[in-house]
């Protein structure tokens, strides 16, 4: 029988939950899912997990043990990023977790989730022999990774993440000229180390790491009237012209526009602006016309290296 493995994301924003089974190279999603627990909401920049946030953590892992149970997993791994990691409760959360569902939380370092997001890419087959950037989009922190199908040449996580910046440059609807200007200016300083390592590498290609990607790609298709469905592929190259419309209409979007639109998940209503603003500075600082999404991410790498261990 092949191993049946459970994967827990447990990001700032969503919890992801994916049970396979198989190779590493073939294996097949029993459960995917992801739930919008918003675990950083109204403490993402105080460092701190507030009551309400805290309680829908703990039932969503509640939930996700059900489904562990219900479904025979062999072996399982739930890893948290950035906002556990930089809460002062968050052992706290981990010890209730762990009081409650016996399921015993790791929290990694910006490094390893880089290295996580990096093999979740490579194995997806989204990365050439030419080196291209990975770009992750979470709720607390950013992850790039420079890297091609071999190697990693430079990877750094930064606490930029849409959630942090919205609650502190996105607070009128539709956001204001001069919060768009010191969200840049506050960028260009915050992300100086990626500057520095990317002066004297030329980049192909600016891969975005599911999330925010998704959604982008979606809202272009469907303006095209064409059906997308993301489980049904793994890959979408942007073009240029059509990335860079559809971010200046979500960062000229109302709130209500955007709630509206049934091509943005609620999690996603909001923090969607920062995420096209920070991806629109990439762009432009790095110089990069060419764009793809990698619906594969930081579970899937960690899931490569449970299925791989057999």
């Amino acid at each position: 029988m092949s191993k049946r493995v459970a994967v827990m994301d447990l990001g700032t924003n969503t919890f992801h939950l994916l049970i396979a089974e198989g190779d590493i190279h073939d294996y097949r999603e029993i459960v995917h899912i992801t739930e919008a627990v918003k675990l950083g909401e109204g403490g993402i920049n105080k460092g701190y997990i507030l009551p309400d946030a805290f309680q829908r953590g703990v039932n969503t892992m509640q939930y996700f043990q059900g489904l562990i149970a219900a479904n025979n997993v062999t072996s399982v791994r739930a890893i948290a990023t950035s906002a556990l990691r930089s809460a002062s409760n968050g052992k706290d959360f981990i010890k209730e977790v762990e009081a409650q569902t016996g399921i015993a939380i790791e929290i990694i370092d910006g490094e390893q989730e880089a290295v996580f997001i990096y093999n979740g890419v490579k194995l997806s087959g989204c990365l050439s022999a030419k080196n291209s950037l990975i770009m992750d989009i979470g709720g607390g922190s950013v992850e790039f990774i420079l890297g091609n199908t071999d190697k990693i040449l430079w990877k750094q996580s930064f606490e930029v993440g849409a959630a942090r910046l919205m609650d502190q440059f996105h607070h009128t609807d539709p956001i204001p000229p001069a919060s768009i200007e010191a969200m840049n200016l506050y960028l260009e300083d915050r992300l100086h180390d990626l500057f520095i390592a990317t002066t004297s590498i030329e980049i192909d290609t600016l891969v975005g790491s599911s999330g925010s990607f998704e959604t982008f790609a979606g809202l272009i298709e469907t303006e095209k009237a064409r059906v997308f469905d993301l489980k049904s592929i793994q890959h979408y190259d942007f073009d240029e012209e059509e990335l860079l419309t559809i971010t200046n209409k979500l960062i000229l979007s109302s709130h209500k526009e955007r709630l509206g639109n049934p091509g943005i998940i609620p999690v996603r209503v909001d923090m969607i602006v920062a995420a096209s603003l920070i991806t629109r500075f990439i762009m432009h600082a790095l110089d990069i016309h060419k764009v793809s999404m990698c619906t594969n991410s930081l579970k899937e790498g960690v899931l490569a290296g449970m299925l791989e261990r057999g």
